[in-house]
């Protein structure tokens, strides 16, 4: 029997989550100029989305531009994104820059392209930021991305790590928001079919099936069989940490406990 999907409740708790994560981590104020970084995923729409709502229902003046940076991979359909935000009066701009030559020809066979790949995009995209005089950039990464970053960096990288909500820029120049941070994956993709975006494939990333994240994102869809909510419990943990009960030094002073 299939479940019948109440596309107006998942638009109420993805508004509500976006709102919560935005209010809870103060992600906006009057007079914000914000790039709106967007891919062509079904998180990068839903994000535009959301902040197009917000724009005109929270009473806080901000502006948005949307920008999408052309990588120049091959088949990229370079008209979809400039379509659909010009029959949507959105302000954008396209940039181009040839990361994809670069990323394939660096990256040994066998491993991932999705960490210089990140990075490379990253830097233009504050060059951009800075050109165009905004001083805030939002990412789509939503909740089920910062859980599986926590695991990733638990389990292969041994440092308890995830993704913030909100950050400085290493130069400090740009405030980067991920209003998305309270959002559920399986929401945003029933949302993003009901809106009938039109998503453009990661072609350079989405033919890496045995990447880590993937392993990871099967290893979450197992447990929550065997008990359901296990990731709500592991999002809920990230916001209630305690570093007098763990190791780091840096975080707590171990040294100077004394009874």
């Amino acid at each position: 029997m299939e479940t019948t999907i109440d596309i107006g409740k998942i638009t109420k708790r993805l508004r509500r989550d976006t709102w919560n994560a935005m209010d809870e981590y103060k992600m906006l104020e009057d007079g914000d100029k914000i790039m709106v970084c967007l891919s062509g995923g079904k998180d990068s729409y839903t994000m535009l989305d959301m902040l197009l709502h917000y724009q005109k229902a929270s009473g806080i003046a901000y502006e948005i531009v949307a920008v999408n940076m052309d990588q120049k991979q091959p088949g990229f359909p370079e008209e979809v994104l400039p379509n659909y935000l010009k029959e949507n009066n959105i302000p954008y701009l396209i940039v181009e820059q040839d990361t994809y030559s670069v990323v394939v020809e660096k990256t040994p066979e066998g491993k991932s392209t999705c960490s210089l790949c990140s990075r490379m995009r990253r830097g233009k995209l504050y060059k951009t930021a800075k050109e165009i005089g905004a001083n805030k950039l939002a990412l789509g990464h939503h909740r089920d991305d910062i859980i599986e970053t926590f695991l990733l960096n638990l389990f292969f990288s041994g440092k308890l790590e995830a993704m913030p909500p909100k950050f400085l820029s290493d130069s400090g120049e740009h405030t980067v928001i991920r209003p998305l941070a309270f959002c559920k994956e399986e929401e945003i993709i029933a949302y993003a079919n009901d809106r009938k975006f039109p998503i453009i494939p990661c072609n350079l990333c989405g033919s890496q099936p045995k990447m880590q994240r993937q392993l990871i994102k099967k290893m979450i869809k197992e447990w929550e069989i065997e008990h359901p909510d296990r990731s709500a419990v592991i999002f809920n943990a990230l916001k209630n940490t305690h570093p007098s009960h763990l190791l780091d030094k840096k975080l707590f002073d171990f040294t100077s406990l004394s009874n």
